[in-house]
């Protein structure tokens, strides 16, 4: 794996520890997921006759909240599954923008990282 020039190489341990840690990840996402469907698929079912617009109100923002929920825990998902794929493709830690190695210590932090931290900053401020 790729590093920057004032970073020590991964070592095995290291790149099992990070690949471990997504894997755990994606394990607690998919139970989200899974759970939040079924939030939302009972709400469906009870949605009553009869309730009154705050009732009614309170259910929708639920509702939305749930949904919101389970979209930024599927991409999340993806994130993650996608980080597992570079690595057993070889290209983890080359930043997507410019082909630069990300740097370790900022895959360490956030292991679902495609960009060097001058890219991301540049995309930010688009």
């Amino acid at each position: 794996m790729p590093v920057r020039g004032d970073e020590e190489r991964w070592s095995e341990a290291e790149l099992a520890e990070v690949r471990a840690r997504l894997e755990a990840e994606i394990t607690a996402l998919r139970a989200e997921i899974a759970a939040a469907e079924t939030q939302i698929a009972q709400e469906d079912i009870s949605e009553g006759a009869g309730d009154d617009q705050a009732d009614s109100g309170a259910k929708a923002y639920a509702r939305e909240h749930e949904m919101a929920l389970a979209y930024n825990s599927r991409d999340l998902l993806i994130q993650n599954e996608r980080a597992i794929a570079r690595m057993d493709a070889g290209t983890y830690g080359v930043c997507e923008s410019c082909g630069r190695p990300i740097g370790k210590a900022r895959l360490q932090a956030f292991p679902r990282a495609t960009l060097c931290v001058p890219c991301k900053t540049r995309e930010e401020r688009r």
